[in-house]
């Protein structure tokens, strides 16, 4: 069987991905390629050195298994390695090649399964749809990027090197300026901190669109993406990171209104400790699923009234977990932060998060809030709190912040689900919408 002929642009990706640098991005349109090109460098560096681990990461353990492993994976290796004789371990999810080399297949979200695939090493780490994931996911799986494996002696000779180099892929659809894939390969500043960082050679980038694919697509693909928004387009089309959205209800930076007023941005509204709370709240949105894999996160937010009438965001607390796990995380930023209430939307047939908590402990005082309008109605007049300077984030929350200037009066036009912005927004409607309970304390960023 002839091996698959790489696109010239898939040839530039792949001499990319050979180079010195250690981290590397493919960013652009949908169907370009990107993912294609990576698992073919990848299954290349396996066969290199006997015996060495690789590890492929999605977000979604479900969404891994169905695009990753029952799709590309499967098509790399029989159109580029087609007399390569692997085995596939469908319970663990990784393949083996003849000289003993692995390849494993993992979702973030999926706790039991990361922590069993975290105890070992590996030589290269692929961050699959890298917009998806949380940059607390990424720097968890990176401290494991650190085996040392001998190349097979044939490639030692050529390269003049013993041993494989360590590399960590990334791709994706480009987000906002605000997501931490932007900051990271085009700012060169650590997400979060948005400190210089020390070897900004060794994170490197390249677009790859669907024009550059364009021979393996149908034509008709291309007349889909003329049909969607100019937003959209900007992303899935010509692969590129939006500046701002447009009408987005939150944003980092200062922006001027229409009559000419300046509206403040997070950042300077942002604080480094809280002043005096008279009031704290942990909000919880939950996502009304198992917290296997197959779901949404559930957002835990806390957050407290100062002396002064302003709100502060104390602590973004969102995981994946089961409703018993979810449950035991609230309550423990409830005593940590010996808040007042837990606020619940009362979701999923019905008062699930009452049940959840109270299973966890309970004496915690609760509060069950119902949804009788949409996300972005609700949402509204918490920006507007944003606009007149009355809330303030004590410290950074990359993840949310990324949300919250995703979302729109039209709703949210982010990936998944907006779980953290969510509870924020029950939060400070809690706090500055609802009545106050006074109470006096000094609290600092988490």
């Amino acid at each position: 069987m002839p091996v698959a002929e790489l696109t010239p642009k898939q040839k530039e990706a792949n001499r990319l991905l050979g180079s010195a640098a250690r981290n590397i991005m493919l960013r652009g349109g949908s169907r370009s390629g990107k993912t294609f090109i990576l698992i073919r460098a990848l299954v290349q560096r396996a066969l290199n050195a006997p015996g060495s681990r690789h590890a492929i990461f999605r977000f979604r353990f479900n969404h891994a298994k169905t695009s990753v492993w029952s799709d590309t994976l499967p098509k790399v290796l029989k159109l580029c390695f087609p007399d390569l004789r692997v085995r596939f371990d469908k319970t663990d999810f990784y393949v083996e090649l003849p000289n003993g080399s692995q390849i494993w297949i993992a979702g973030l979200d999926d706790k039991e399964r990361v922590e069993k695939i975290l105890g070992q090493e590996y030589a290269t780490l692929y961050f699959n749809e890298s917009s998806q994931i949380p940059w607390s996911s990424v720097e968890m799986a990176m401290s494991r990027l650190a085996q040392k494996c001998d190349l097979a002696e044939a490639i030692a000779k050529v390269t003049g090197r013993t041993h494989l180099a360590l590399k960590a892929y990334f791709d994706c659809n480009p987000p906002s300026k605000l997501h931490w894939s932007y900051q990271l390969f085009r700012a060169k500043v650590k997400p979060g901190t948005k400190e210089a960082l020390p070897k900004p050679d060794d994170y490197v980038e390249m677009k790859v669109n669907p024009s550059d694919n364009a021979e393996n697509l149908p034509e008709e693909y291309f007349e889909v993406l003329a049909t969607m928004s100019a937003a959209q387009r900007l992303r899935f089309e010509a692969g590129e990171w939006a500046s701002e959205v447009n009408g987005a209800l939150w944003a980092l930076e200062d922006r001027t209104a229409q009559d000419g007023k300046t509206m403040p941005g997070i950042d300077s509204l942002r604080v480094a400790t809280a002043p005096e709370l008279q009031r704290i709240v942990v909000a919880v949105d939950p996502s009304g699923t198992r917290g296997d894999g197959g779901g949404d996160d559930i957002g835990i937010v806390v957050a407290g009234l100062g002396m002064d009438g302003h709100a502060y965001v104390l602590e973004d607390a969102t995981c994946q977990m089961s409703p018993e796990g979810w449950g035991r995380r609230t309550v423990e930023r409830y005593h940590h932060w010996s808040a007042d209430r837990v606020v619940g939307e009362r979701n999923f047939g019905g008062d699930m998060v009452r049940f959840t908590v109270r299973t966890a402990d309970k004496d915690v005082a609760f509060k069950e809030v119902t949804a009788s309008r949409g996300k972005a109605v609700r949402a509204e007049p918490i920006s507007a709190l944003y606009e007149q300077g009355k809330v303030h984030h004590v410290g950074m929350f990359p993840d949310l912040e990324d949300q919250m200037c995703n979302f729109t009066a039209s709703g949210f036009i982010g990936d998944g689900s907006p779980d953290r912005a969510d509870a924020l927004v029950w939060a400070l409607t809690e706090l500055m919408l609802g009545r106050a309970i006074k109470k006096t304390r000094m609290w600092e960023a988490v």
